[in-house]
Parts: C-alpha cells; sequence; structure tokens
C-alpha cells in the first residue's frame, strides 16, 4: 500500500451534490429525544408562545425560536456553559445539525444570534416552555407532585471581587483602604501595609456596604468550597418520588434559607397548578399535590414550620440543637414545631430525609457540575434565570429519555461500547468455568464452584 500525502493546497469545487457529501453517523440520543418533543407538540407550542415578540410580515427571518430552545438545551445535555461555546460545538457536529433541522448547506447559528433571541423573548416565555415541560413529564409519569424537597445552591456569578465599589461613595476597594491608611497616619502605604490593614478589619466584605457595578444582583458569599465569590442563589423544588424538578429560582446569595423557602413554595405551587389546568397531565398527578415539604436544618423556623401548619402541609423539616426553648406567648409556634419533630423522628420522616439529601444533590450535580452552569456567564437575576428554565428543563426532559430509551445523556453512550465488552467478557468467563468435564465422555451436570462465582459475576455485570 502506498502512503498518502495530505495536500497543501485544494481547488474548491462550485457545485457539489448534497448526496456525495460525507455524513457521520447521526446520535440516537438526539432522534429519540425529538421524538419526544415532536409527540409532544414542542415545535408547535413553542412558535405560538413566541409569536408576538416577532413582527407578522416585515423584516428579516429571526432564528426560529424552536432552534434557540434547542441550542440552550445541548448547553445542559453536552455541558457547556456559554453560548459561544453551544455555537462552537453545534458547527462542528452533523448529529446536532440534525437535532437542530438544518440543512448541509445552512449555517449554524452564531452565539450573538442565540444572545439575540434571548433578549427578545421575555423571561416569561422560558418559564411557560418550563412548565410546557413538567407537562410531559406528567403525561409520561414522571411527576407526582405531592411530597416536594427543597434546597439551595451557590452559582459563580460574572463578575470580579476586585471590581466591588462602595455604595456610598463609589470608591474602589484599593481607594478605600488607602483612605483608611491615610487617616490612620500611614502617608505612602505599601502593599503589605495595605494587606495588614485589611487582614484587621471586621466584617470587611459586607453586601450593604459594597456592590458591584457590573452585576448588581451578585452578592459576596461563602462558596461551597469555601472561597469567598461574588455569586448567586439557585433554590429548586423536587419531587421527592420521581427526582423531577417542579420549579427553579434564582435569588441574592446572601438570602437566608427561611426568606427564600417561600418564593421557592409559592413557584412551584404555581407550577404544579398551571400542569393540573391541562386535563391529561392533571389526571398523572397525585390527589393531595404539595401535601409535604422536605427539607434540610436551614430551613428550620418558626415561622416557617407555623405558617405550613396553617395551610395544612406536612413538614419534614430536620431540626438543628438550640437547647431548651421559651415558648410563652408562641402556642401555635409549638404545636407546629413539635409536630415536625415528631414526623421527622419516625420510619417514614427518616426515609424523606435520606433521599431528599439523595435527590437533591443529584438534581444539582447534573444541572451544574456535569450541566456546567457551576459558573455563569452572564448578569443579572432575570437573564440568567432564562438560560437556567431551559437548563433545568433538560433535566427533566433527561428524566423521561430515561424512562423511555433507558439513558438520560447523550454522553453516557460513550462508555456504552466497553461495558458492553465487559458483558461479553463476564458471560463467556462464566460459560468456561461453570461446568467442568469429567473423565466420562458424558458431560458432568456438576457445577465448580470457581464457576459459579463466575456465574454470580456475569449477573452482576449484565445488572
Amino acid at each position: 500500500m502506498a502512503m498518502g500525502r495530505r495536500r497543501k493546497q485544494r481547488q474548491g469545487q462550485i457545485w457539489v451534490e448534497e448526496k456525495t457529501l460525507v455524513k457521520g453517523p447521526s446520535h440516537p440520543f438526539y432522534q429519540r429525544l425529538n421524538e419526544v418533543l415532536e409527540r409532544h407538540g414542542f415545535d408547535g407550542f413553542i412558535e405560538g408562545l413566541a409569536a408576538k415578540f416577532y413582527a407578522p410580515r416585515f423584516g428579516r427571518p429571526s432564528l426560529p425560536p424552536p432552534v434557540y430552545f434547542r441550542l440552550l438545551l445541548i448547553g445542559y445535555f453536552e455541558g457547556i456553559d456559554s453560548e459561544r461555546g453551544i455555537a462552537w460545538r453545534v458547527a462542528d457536529s452533523f448529529a446536532l445539525r440534525e437535532f437542530l433541522g438544518l440543512a448541509l448547506t445552512e449555517s449554524p447559528p452564531d452565539h450573538s444570534t442565540i444572545s439575540r433571541n434571548r433578549r427578545l423573548l421575555e423571561l416569561e416565555a422560558h418559564q411557560e416552555a418550563f412548565t410546557w415541560v413538567l407537562g410531559v413529564l406528567a403525561k409520561e409519569g414522571v411527576l407526582r407532585g405531592k411530597t416536594l424537597g427543597i434546597d439551595a445552591t451557590t452559582l459563580e456569578a460574572n463578575a470580579a471581587l476586585r471590581s466591588i465599589v462602595r455604595r456610598d461613595t463609589g470608591a474602589s476597594y484599593e481607594e478605600f483602604l488607602r483612605g483608611l491608611a491615610s487617616a490612620s497616619g500611614i502617608e505612602t502605604p505599601t502593599r503589605e501595609d495595605l494587606a495588614k490593614l485589611d487582614r484587621k478589619r471586621a466584617k470587611k466584605g459586607s453586601n450593604k456596604e459594597w456592590t458591584n457595578p457590573y452585576d448588581p444582583d451578585a452578592k459576596i458569599t461563602k462558596m461551597k468550597d469555601g472561597r469567598t465569590h461574588l455569586a448567586h442563589k439557585a433554590e429548586h423544588a423536587v419531587d421527592m418520588e420521581t427526582g423531577a424538578v417542579v420549579a427553579v429560582t434564582l435569588q441574592p446569595a446572601d438570602r437566608g434559607d427561611t426568606e427564600s423557602f417561600e418564593e421557592t413554595l409559592d413557584e412551584a405551587m404555581g407550577e404544579i397548578s398551571d400542569v393540573i389546568e391541562d386535563e391529561e397531565a392533571g389526571e398523572a398527578l397525585s390527589d393531595q399535590v404539595v401535601a409535604e415539604v422536605v427539607a434540610d436544618k436551614g430551613y428550620h423556623s418558626n415561622a416557617v414550620l407555623a405558617a405550613r401548619d396553617q395551610v395544612g402541609i406536612r413538614t419534614y423539616i430536620s431540626e438543628p440543637k438550640r437547647g431548651r426553648r421559651n415558648w410563652q406567648g408562641k402556642a401555635a409556634e409549638k404545636v407546629a414545631v413539635y409536630g415536625n419533630r415528631r414526623r421527622i423522628r419516625g420510619e417514614r420522616g427518616k426515609r424523606l430525609l435520606r433521599r431528599r439529601g439523595e435527590l437533591m444533590e443529584r438534581s444539582f450535580a447534573h444541572c451544574y457540575e456535569t450541566g456546567g452552569m457551576r459558573r455563569t456567564h452572564l448578569r443579572g437575576h432575570r437573564n440568567i434565570l432564562k438560560r437556567l428554565l431551559v437548563h433545568v428543563a433538560g433535566f427533566n426532559l433527561g428524566l423521561v429519555m430515561r424512562k423511555v430509551f433507558g439513558i438520560g445523556k447523550p454522553r453516557v453512550l460513550q462508555g456504552l461500547r466497553a461495558a458492553l465488552l465487559r458483558l461479553v467478557y463476564a458471560f463467556f468467563t462464566a460459560i468456561c468455568t461453570c461446568f467442568r468435564f469429567r473423565r466420562s465422555r458424558a458431560l458432568s451436570s456438576e457445577i465448580h464452584p470457581a464457576g459459579a462465582m463466575s456465574f454470580r459475576i456475569f449477573v452482576c455485570a449484565a445488572k
């Protein structure tokens, strides 16, 4: 065989037949996902939803709204955090072009086009798309809505701490420290002097005194890993039976859990109410929707428990150790706290709290770790929430895909070939060592101990 050589220059062809173009194999996950979306009428719903944001006749045709939402879904399934990365990934993949409905001769959308459509479509349109996905979950039997778990996590903001300024004077952090040094008698302070002066100050990162001029919604907070950053707070309400995210809110990172709890729970109740309006989806929900709420000890307070007790919602909220308490003049709070304590000490309460940790952390891991949204590339809560709603909707669609297709993310298919080879190897190993021949011509039915062990290994691998 002769060695091929790479051509340094090629003469371009004027006409190329489409059937002669080299196409890669299509991706089975995105094919099945398109089947699910088409079966439930995704394109028609999104076009009707977005029609009011576009001119009826005049102007250049925009990026089709169903394609825009599919692009954001690709961001979740491929773990891409930025719109620029999504555009680059689509331009490099035939399978994703087919998922978007683009012909080989069509140029994929640029990142500026994606950004333009995100700014054009209001937040309410993204929320309605999220509600539509919840309706699909209910129709597919992946949403019940009786018991909700609520928890929050922090998302790193697209803003740096070095750019914060004083709320009262507008001075930067370094200018403020130089002013303190000058007041203390240091005329020409060095960086070491400023660092030493800053180290002794208390509450030097207060959100009441400092803000970021480029993203006022970002707040100074301590992240999960102990670092201090400007961040946002994302809070999920998760169905404790199926793991579906019923509602997602984006709030200031310095807001306490007991304060953000009410907003997320109200959002979850509103989403379930919208799903119930669809008769087919409403029939699949539980007879008692939002009857129970599960949360960790950060949400435990007299006001939260008493408010839930008044409306008849049972709470399973972990109770921190506070010692002996004085209930004088707090009869309603006492009844609510003692009722919650009795429930979390029961078998069902312990089981729900264990499951809460599993399902809540799973949604955070899929959406923000492998989903690529732990650090935001947008600014402003309304702007970030648009991307976040479609991102979490992709997580919910992954639950439907896991039920229909057996796989909830396309990247899971990458390790399927290796798993299949391990399964085949375990099968042949079990067959070869399961039975042994006796010296006689007849095949013995006696099972060798090593063969029995190999057979058990094969059964485990098959599971």
